[in-house]
């Protein structure tokens, strides 16, 4: 079981309505969002920091917490750039974020929350800059699109481990999967 990440951001895009507006939008929006990233960055982290098992994850190394906010913030500003318009480099380099969030155990349950609170604080940031809302509309649509990388990560890396591990076949599985749900 593996996404091709190229047709899976084309699927999400049409899903979510990512229109060419919403695009130019965040373009012409680039240099607010590099500014505002590292507060964005820190109000993630903080969040995520005043759980305790998320705390002993960011904190596991010495180094990670910085990699991790600046990662961050690259993250948030290739939103807004969509680095090759939101196309094959955008869509493998989420692939590879949700693959390294699996990796280090920053699992949905996590980052679905936190992400909401970055929206959040997205949001009274562009009113206190005097931002129109279209942006916060166009900004929460690709940051569902990137959420979505990260939930099916763990869910095709999950469905993998079962594969290789029982030896069944992904129709087996797939099967086991819909029937068990009562």
């Amino acid at each position: 079981m593996s996404i091709n990440p190229r047709e899976f951001i084309e699927t999400l895009i049409k899903r979510i309505d990512f229109t060419q507006e919403d695009r130019a939008i965040l373009k012409s929006q680039a240099d607010w969002g590099k500014q505002i990233a590292p507060d964005m960055a820190d109000h993630f982290y903080s969040y995520l920091g005043s759980d305790p098992e998320m705390s002993s994850i960011l904190n596991g190394t010495e180094e990670r917490i910085h990699r991790l906010h600046k990662t961050f913030i690259e993250w948030f500003n290739e939103m807004f750039i969509g680095i090759d318009d939101w196309g094959n480099d955008y869509s493998e380099r989420r692939w590879r974020i949700g693959l390294v969030h699996v990796k280090i155990g920053i699992g949905p349950q996590h980052v679905v929350p936190a992400m909401a609170t970055v929206i959040h604080e997205v949001g009274k940031r562009l009113e206190a800059d005097g931002k129109d809302q279209t942006l916060l509309d166009a900004l929460s649509k690709i940051c569902m699109i990137d959420l979505a990388f990260i939930d099916q990560a763990y869910i095709e890396v999950s469905s993998a481990a079962i594969i290789q591990e029982t030896g069944w076949t992904e129709a087996l599985f797939k099967r086991m999967v819909t029937t068990s749900v009562r």
